[in-house]
């Protein structure tokens, strides 16, 4: 039985239970080296309590046994305990000094009868560097354990391998696609789908897109009429009105008047949106910050709430700042870097041309080909349309991931690096989303901020339910994408209307089938199966027929 070693009465305090050198020379050979470490060293140390310690067994010498010794002192152990329970050394400590020293792992090597020994001194220097030596008896299988790729074990591997392989893959895929295009079609970049020859003549547009900052200075002139009190609140409410739908209507009139390139009346529009979202912004935070200092004055609204500066009104540089920021949302201020970073904005504007570039190859090498080449998909076959939307969804996902890295990532770090603005989220993983309600929240977080601050939680405090709220929010954005898309190409048929719309009962039944499911992985396949093989390519080929089809109107 091991008992009580190395302690001194009389100190008044209790010390940690020791093991002395006669309880370890009652253990097996095996046991005295793995559980409690070599002889001699500490255990020396530990034996000073017990009056007549047994001789220490001398063993070979080791050439790694001076580098495993304490040289400094421990403190000497003072009180009683009671006599320990005999305890087998834990198995891990063996394992472990088994691994630290190979000399003494191979003294541990069993012998024939199965009984620990020690190995002979002379051919230890041979057999020290040579791989452990196991009895074909050792068992083979000492655990339970799962296949790598097993449903319990699948999500704590490691599939980096097969990512890569994965990648090797889609290039050689991609690589083969392309030289078969260019074998068969040859190279058809082009311009005149973009840029007709009256394309640089296209002067209203142009006019009509150097007019648009008049209307933030409106603005600023309203706001500063309201603040000085010249006109009342309700009259600034009507005026930021016409000047809001003033800034639609008037490019969609001058693009309809003219018969102009689809990407010039899409470039104009695009800048008319951000123009009309950024004065509403303007005016509904404006007309909220008068509300609350109006609050502070009557003493209804504590004056932490809103700091000194929203209170002096906007001025004529951050409303400059605010048109030319990367945001929707206007604030007097925003969070500001230190200094520009020329060189990483010179590296960033050649990505910028470079896969804006590669957008454009992809569309006139690949997309035009198949659109030309198919029929419109709810006048055809049934069976063609399917094989021509599946054709189509390849080229317009790599479309669309090569015009959102260019203008998410590039181009508004670029415009934040320049203007030295701070807050880059301009979106969130939504490749991870398992909703589609995620999807709309994580990748434009421009307009999902704007959204939010100025409709979703307006209406929340009026009184209107939450399903309510994001009808309206999802209402919103399909006239502009409506607008956006329709206007340029002079069609009206609502598709894209309709396509956003249509994401109200997709959102439920992603919703339903992820909480059904319980699996992320589920979830966001959907995702993608709607999103990218079955809308985008749905609405490409629609728009581009009705395109064809009234200009062939138009020339015959």
């Amino acid at each position: 039985n091991l008992g009580t070693c190395g302690a001194k009465q009389g100190r008044g305090r209790l010390a940690r239970p020791r093991t002395c050198r006669a309880q370890v020379g009652r253990l097996p050979p095996r046991f005295a080296f793995s559980a409690f470490g070599r002889r001699g060293g500490h255990h020396h140390r530990m034996s000073k309590g017990n009056p007549n310690p047994p001789p220490p067994r001398q063993l070979p010498p080791s050439p790694r046994r001076a580098a495993h010794r304490n040289p400094k002192p421990r403190p000497e152990p003072s009180g009683t305990f009671p006599p320990v329970p005999p305890m087998a050394p834990p198995p891990s400590m063996a394992a472990a000094h088994d691994r630290d020293d190979p000399s003494l792992r191979l003294r541990r090597a069993p012998a024939a009868d199965g009984v620990y020994g020690e190995a002979n001194p002379q051919e230890q220097p041979q057999r020290q560097h040579e791989m452990p030596c196991y009895r074909a008896s050792a068992p083979a299988h000492r655990r339970v354990k799962e296949s790598p790729l097993s449903s319990d074990a699948i999500f704590r591997q490691s599939h980096a391998g097969l990512l890569n392989l994965c990648i090797v893959v889609l290039i050689a895929v991609n690589s083969r696609l392309i030289i078969e295009n260019l074998m068969k079609y040859g190279l058809l970049i082009r311009a005149g789908f973009w840029f007709s020859a009256r394309s640089l003549g296209d002067w209203p547009l142009l006019m009509c897109c150097l007019t648009l900052p008049i209307f933030p200075l409106a603005a600023l002139m309203t706001e500063k009429w309201a603040q000085r009190k010249l006109i009342r609140d309700h009259v600034s409410i009507l005026l930021h009105i016409i000047i809001t739908t003033t800034v639609l209507i008037y490019p969609v009139v001058v693009i309809l008047k003219c018969e102009s390139a689809v990407l010039s009346g899409f470039v104009l529009m695009f800048i008319a949106s951000i123009t009309w979202l950024k004065l509403v912004s303007f005016a509904h935070t404006n007309y909220d910050i008068r509300v609350l200092s109006q609050s502070i004055e009557k003493g209804a609204t504590h004056g932490s709430s809103i700091d000194e500066e929203n209170i002096k009104g906007p001025t004529i540089n951050s409303v400059v700042y605010f048109m030319l920021a990367p945001t929707l949302c206007y604030q007097p201020s925003y969070p500001r870097t230190a200094f520009i970073r020329k060189g990483w904005v010179t590296r960033q504007l050649l990505k910028c041309v470079v896969f804006t570039g590669l957008m454009g190859f992809i569309i006139e090498q690949y997309i035009n080909p198949i659109v030309q080449n198919s029929k419109h998909p709810l006048k055809g076959n049934f069976l063609d349309a399917i094989e021509r939307v599946l054709k189509l969804s390849v080229p317009t996902l790599y479309v669309w991931l090569c015009m959102f890295y260019s203008f998410f990532h590039l181009w508004l770090n670029i415009l934040a690096e320049l203007l030295r603005f701070g807050d880059r989220e301009f979106y969130k993983d939504w490749w991870n989303a398992k909703t589609v309600e995620e999807y709309w929240r994580m990748w434009n977080m421009p307009v999902h901020k704007w959204i939010v601050r100025h409709i979703y939680f307006p209406c929340i405090r009026n009184g209107l339910s939450k399903g309510c709220a994001i009808l309206i929010a999802f209402l919103v954005s399909a006239v502009f994408h409506e607008l956006c898309i329709a206007v340029p190409c002079h069609i009206f048929k609502l598709w894209a209307f309709s396509g956003i719309m249509l994401q109200i009962p997709l959102l439920f039944l992603t919703k339903y089938l992820q909480d059904k499911f319980k699996n992320t992985m589920v979830g966001n396949m959907i995702f993608w199966f709607f999103f990218s093989i079955v809308g985008q390519p749905m609405c490409v080929l629609l728009y581009y027929h009705d395109v064809m089809n009234r200009q062939a109107q138009t020339n015959g």
